[in-house]
Order: structure tokens, then sequence, then C-alpha cells
């Protein structure tokens, strides 16, 4: 007698819907970014949004955010290339949710939920791979070996780490700009005494 609850076609199906939904989220956050659809700013809005956040050069952070979301979300759709469709979306996750940290784990206190439940989803598609129903699938899994999962998943914290690092750098930066131009008396004013 078997205790089987879930047959591997029930269990197969129910991954294709979770990664597809996934890869579904993450194109209309990207897309956000990219191409200012489903109200985001596009890239100027972006390039602005990252420049205050501490991301530099904030264009180029603005495009790498959109395309770890949207081309890793289309990819983990899709179900292809899922090993660094997977970490591409995590990485960009996890740094997302390093912004959100400072404000808790709830998403309505601003915190880090969202973009940390994210993160561990795609993970998860890094890890255990897309499913059957999947181009890697049809391809023979050509683009998504086990080797490949794991050289996707170790580069994760190493790239999210340096990007955490490069943005507290240059909020240190502005904070020391800004305390500097503080200190400065205004150039116009003069003193006199009495």
């Amino acid at each position: 007698m078997s205790h089987e609850t879930t047959s591997s076609t029930a269990a197969t199906a129910a991954q294709t819907v979770f990664r597809v939904a996934l890869g579904g989220v993450l194109m209309a956050h990207g897309s956000q970014k990219l191409f200012g659809w489903f109200g985001g700013g596009g890239l100027e809005g972006t390039s602005k949004g990252m420049h205050a956040m501490g991301f530099r050069p904030a264009k180029s952070s603005a495009i790498l955010a959109g395309v770890g979301e949207a081309g890793a979300g289309l990819a983990l759709a899709l179900g292809l290339a899922t090993p660094a469709a997977g970490a591409a979306a995590t990485t960009t996750m996890a740094v997302a949710a390093s912004v959100h940290a400072p404000g808790g784990f709830f998403a309505t206190e601003g915190g880090l939920e969202y973009p940390a439940v994210l993160a561990v989803a795609a993970a998860a598609f890094t890890l255990g791979g897309p499913g059957a129903f999947s181009l890697d699938g049809l391809t023979g899994h050509v683009l998504d070996r086990p080797w490949m999962r794991a050289v996707a998943l170790a580069t994760v914290p190493a790239v999210t780490a340096v990007q955490i690092y490069r943005r507290r750098q240059a909020l240190a930066a502005d904070a020391a700009a800004a305390d500097a131009g503080a200190a400065t008396p205004d150039a116009g004013a003069t003193t006199h005494e009495g």
C-alpha cells in the first residue's frame, strides 16, 4: 500500500506552475525598471532611484537589476538555462532584500520579506532544476547540468556580497561628502568683526 499523497505528474505540474508564476512576477518587476511598464520608472527613473540607494554607476545598476529580474524571469518561466537564470534572480533579489533589511522583516513595514521570498524561490529552482515541462527538459538539460547548478549557487553569495559592499561604500562616501559640505562655511558669506 502506497502512502504517497501526490503523484509525480501532479508534482511536476505544481513545479511548472510555480516556476512560470515566479518568472512572470520577476518579468513584470524587471519591465518596470527597464521599460517603465506597469507603472514603473523606466531606466531614467530607476537610475535615479538606484543612485539614491547607493548603487553606482546608477544606469548600469538599473540595467543589471532590470535584466536580473526581467531576463532571469523570462528564462525561469521558460525553464531555460535554469541554473544561470535562477542564480541571476537570486542575486538580484538578495541585494534588493539587503536594501529593505533596515525596515525589518515584514513587507508592510518596508521590510525584506518579499524580495527574500523571491530570492529563496529562485534559489530553489537553481538547486532543483526546472522540471520536465521546460525548455531545459526538451533540450536534454544541456544548459542545466548538476555541476552548473553547483557553480551557479556558489556564485550567489560572492556576487551579492560584492554588490552590498559597493553600495555601502558609495553611501559612506555620500555621507562623508555631505558632512564635509555641512562643515565648510558658505563660500559667499563674509564675516565682520566688530
